[in-house]
């Protein structure tokens, strides 16, 4: 089947217990023609470079990326390699990407929060190894690295994907990475404003703004799921959010701080059982349902298949160049696929690499 490139999804979406699922998501995925599958990673049974090795294993054309990890979790040559693997294994359709992450969660963990000027330097570290540079005498934000070396005859190409949510972080995004995340739940506004800030970015470093590839996250939950389905991928996944950082992502969308405080005020999500996702009842997510504003849920592709192939169309529309369909397994996902098949939106780039992470070609 023709594969629709400037398309992805999330594998094994939130919360999984059996990390074998992968197997079958990422085969479904590309017999469906979808472009990317995108890992994040949690410490339980989502680690990075094992299902990304797993995805490579299975898929012929499925272009692989973490979106995603972070870097100091693992020692940058440690890094270094599983990206080098990864793009041999996958024959060039591996995208590493990094996120800054919490604070919080790093501070339990006994390990330093991640900065800009970390990422800045991390990166460039991963960039000379892998053109099979040896690093010598490095001191930086990054750390301090006696030698660090791969392989002088390593001359490759692998891109680098950034997650960014706030302003600054997709100003400097796009002056560093060659792909960008968004977030899920971004207004059309916020989703146009972000693009901007990651052409800026990238034109204020001297690079071209359109070489940049910029994904939209868009929660797709299609009509033809149960309602308990349903409510879990779109209520309790956007109370989970709001769980971890609600402030954040009501001052970029610029909702009302006073909702918020409203929702916190709640007594179900005040007392929450865990990730709502994840471990919270029906009744809890129906009762947060009445007090999460309706525009705010608004933010995603619900309905049916037509509908949702709108809102896919109002990302392009807002600027962003591919869109990864979240919370949905690809089954889930193929009525969608079959109306976005039928009456593709107007406005996409169809001569998009399969490597999530490259605008174009490298060479």
């Amino acid at each position: 089947m023709d594969q629709r490139t400037e398309l992805g999804f999330y594998t094994l979406a939130g919360h999984s217990s059996s990390p074998r699922d992968l197997v079958d998501e990422v085969r479904t995925a590309e017999a469906l023609g979808l472009g990317s599958a995108f890992i994040s990673e949690r410490f339980n049974l989502k680690d990075a470079c094992t299902l990304a090795g797993a995805a490579g294993a299975v898929s012929t054309s499925l272009g692989i990326a973490t979106a995603a990890t972070n870097h100091n979790t693992r020692h940058p040559l440690v890094t270094a390699t599983f990206a080098t693997t990864m793009h041999r294994l996958t024959e060039g359709r591996f995208s590493l990407g990094l996120g800054r992450g919490f604070d919080m969660l790093f501070a339990v963990m006994g390990l330093p929060p991640v900065t800009m000027a970390q990422l800045d330097d991390v990166v460039g570290i991963l960039r000379r190894l892998w053109k099979g540079e040896m690093v010598m005498g490095h001191d930086g934000p990054a750390g301090r690295y006696p030698l660090l070396n791969q392989d002088a005859a390593f001359d490759f190409a692998i891109p680098i994907l950034l997650t960014a949510l706030g302003e600054r972080t997709l100003e400097f995004a796009g002056g560093l990475a060659d792909a960008v995340v968004l977030h899920t739940f971004f207004t059309d506004d916020t989703l146009s404003r972000s693009v901007a800030a990651v052409r800026r970015g990238a034109e204020r470093a001297g690079r071209d703004p359109e070489s940049v590839r910029v994904w939209s996250v868009l929660a797709t939950v299609g009509d033809h799921l149960p309602e308990e389905v349903r409510l879990r991928k779109l209520v309790g996944r956007f109370a989970t959010y709001l769980q971890g950082y609600g402030d954040l992502l009501v001052s970029v969308n610029g909702w009302d701080p006073a909702a918020l405080a409203t929702i916190r005020a709640n007594d179900v999500f005040a007392h929450p059982p865990g990730a709502f996702d994840a471990v919270g009842t029906i009744a809890q997510l129906e009762t947060l349902a009445e007090v999460i504003p309706a525009e705010w849920l608004a933010a995603a592709a619900v309905g049916s298949p037509a509908q949702c192939v709108a809102r896919i169309a109002d990302q392009f529309a807002a600027g962003a160049d591919s869109v990864i369909l979240h919370g949905a397994t690809p089954t889930e996902l193929e009525p969608i696929l079959a109306a976005y098949r039928a009456q593709p939106p107007s406005g996409i780039v169809r001569s998009l690499p399969a490597n999530p992470g490259w605008m174009t070609a490298p060479g």
